[in-house]
């Protein structure tokens, strides 16, 4: 069976050879293309040869850049086949901001060394224009024609150890400085069977995995097509771009296929809510999923209880609700909730979570109440799992007791063991064998709680940014003092949103809330949900003038910050 695999390849060839199991890729147009596992194998084998036919050899690294989903899974896998290192990198997700996604992508390629660069024809206009960037690239090498053709048959795949590196998992494709993450085959087998076990999804014969999640990032790379490969889930792969348009498409794909496992962000889930009407809910049947994950950001708990009340009328049941934790360093898990048992959650005391204390005010249930601004409500992620470990520390190392919050660190066989060509920043992460996430959080009663984060990152819909990239853009508006900007995020209607504090004069607040909102959305694609324009000397420093981040969100939360009164400007993002 695939499960006793040591790596991706040899998975591949222990999949069933029927019919019955394999990937299901659906198109936007509705269509359906269908793989079965013998034959994605074949197709993987006859495109790592063409791959290896053109120069590239085993260790080299190609970097992935193809938007379209059976295109890209068939190709990553043609790579790794061939011992080629694939790189997935973000399609471009829109006419905006072309000159920071070359820069992106180029940085990017350059940080992994790669060779060549495969993308399609339709985005390899755009895509040309990494070669000027000095990335060191040979060629570009485009899906169509490269795949067109019969394999040479001279060329001869080579032997893959677990050892070998599987891909690059670059943390961060939204900020102009991503990392790329080692993953080797036998982290990738170790995650695998840890969240597809008996202590993570506990895999059935029966199970259909079904996403829409882009496959270009972890939890949709990893947890729908090499994880499932892996453990042998037929996976029916649905389009991003459809669950954006019309997020119950999600739902009607879970009843239609009979899914039993889905994750999504938080986001997703507040979003198939909102936008579903009585009528969407007609003829569904959600009772065969057994398993929806949440994860990849902050997550609310009242998002998840009103989900599983909006459908608990078409036989969707709130215990199939798995909150986890996880991130690419680690693979991918962490961290999930026991399955088939309610979600858990933990209300403590605001003020004593200030000190860093996780005080219980009661023991939370998935029925409990919400959060007030005396309570917090947390939810569990689960425990660590087998031969894993998860700790939490002080900022000096200092193991801390439960309820106490600090810095969440975790070591085991899925722990990854550096960033690609990056020692200093490798050196800072993984200490002494054990991987820093930079995410505050604490224990209780077995359970991993996660709370913050001390990077101040933040994660709007699944994504990752970095708030000085923003800061930034930010500061070369007209009219903003350089040095004098916040970007922070806060939970608003069960989403994490976006919010900039700027320092300006009075007499340009008006114009400047909206030439700060373009400009966010130019350079980082997103939507500011609230921009303050504040007084001049008015957003709180350390003792070397650096903005607080920190400090500056509270004052925000707190309604402290001392803006500039705000005017009923059309457009206005407030």
């Amino acid at each position: 069976m695939p499960f006793n695999a040591r790596t991706l390849v040899e998975a591949l060839a222990a999949l069933p050879r029927s019919d019955e199991r394999g990937f299901r890729f659906r198109g936007l147009d509705g269509s359906d293309r269908y793989y079965p596992w013998r034959e994605v194998e074949r197709e993987a084998k006859r495109r790592g040869a063409l791959l290896l036919g053109t120069g590239l050899q085993k260790g080299d690294r190609l970097a992935v850049v193809v938007a379209e989903p059976h295109e890209f899974v068939l190709s990553f896998l043609g790579a790794v086949m061939a011992g080629i290192v694939p790189v997935p990198i973000y399609p471009r997700a829109s006419f905006k901001a072309k000159n920071a996604y070359v820069e992106t992508v180029a940085h990017i390629v350059a940080a992994a060394g790669a060779r060549m660069l495969l993308t399609m024809q339709s985005t390899e206009s755009v895509i040309a224009e990494v070669l000027q960037h000095g990335t060191k690239l040979e060629r570009l090498l485009v899906v169509e024609p490269l795949f067109a053709g019969e394999a040479p048959a001279s060329v001869t795949l080579p032997e893959i150890a677990p050892s070998d590196l599987c891909f690059l998992q670059f943390t961060s494709g939204s900020t102009s400085l991503p990392k790329g993450v080692v993953v080797t085959h036998d982290n990738l087998v170790q995650n695998a069977h840890a969240f597809l076990g008996p202590g993570g999804l506990d895999r059935r014969e029966s199970d259909i995995a079904i996403t829409w999640l882009p496959l270009f990032h972890d939890m949709g790379l990893i947890g729908f097509v090499l994880g499932t490969i892996l453990h042998d889930i037929p996976t029916v792969l649905l389009p991003t771009e459809s669950f954006a348009r019309r997020p119950t498409m999600w739902m009607e794909a879970m009843s239609t296929y009979g899914g039993t496992i889905t994750f999504a962000p938080n986001f997703a889930y507040g979003l198939a809510v909102k936008r579903c009407r009585d009528k969407d809910l007609e003829g569904l049947d959600l009772s065969k999923i057994r398993i929806a994950g949440c994860g990849a950001e902050p997550i609310n708990a009242q998002v998840l209880r009103g989900f599983a009340e909006r459908f608990a009328s078409v036989g969707f049941k709130p215990e199939a609700l798995m909150p986890c934790y996880g991130m690419a360093e680690a693979t991918l898990a962490i961290s999930f909730h026991r399955h088939g048992t309610p979600m858990i959650t933990d209300r403590v005391d605001a003020t004593a979570m200030q000190q860093g204390r996780a005080q219980a005010l009661d023991n939370g249930s998935a029925s409990s109440a919400g959060a007030s601004k005396d309570v917090l409500e947390v939810v569990a992620c689960g425990p660590e799992f087998p031969g894993h470990e998860i700790r939490i520390v002080s900022d000096d190392g200092r193991v801390l007791p439960e309820r106490e919050v600090g810095e969440i660190i975790t070591r085991g066989p899925s722990v990854t063991g550096s960033y690609y060509r990056n020692p200093e920043i490798s050196a800072q992460t993984y200490r002494d064998g054990w991987l820093h996430t930079g995410d505050l959080g604490y224990l209780a009663n077995g359970n991993v709680y996660v709370c913050g984060r001390i990077k101040d990152l933040i994660i709007i819909r699944g994504a990752n940014f970095y708030p000085q990239d923003i800061e930034w853009a930010v500061a070369d508006v007209p009219g903003v003092r350089r040095d004098n900007v916040v970007a922070f995020s806060v939970m608003q209607g069960g989403e994490e949103r976006l919010v900039i504090a700027a320092e300006g004069n009075s007499s340009d607040a008006a114009e400047l809330r909206g030439a700060i909102a373009r400009r966010v959305n130019e350079s980082a694609g997103l939507t500011a949900a609230h921009v303050a324009v504040v007084k001049v000397g008015s957003l709180p420093k350390t003792s070397s003038g650096k903005v607080q981040r920190r400090r500056t969100k509270q004052l925000f939360e707190q309604g402290l910050l001392e803006e500039h009164p705000a005017q009923a400007e059309s457009g206005s993002p407030a």
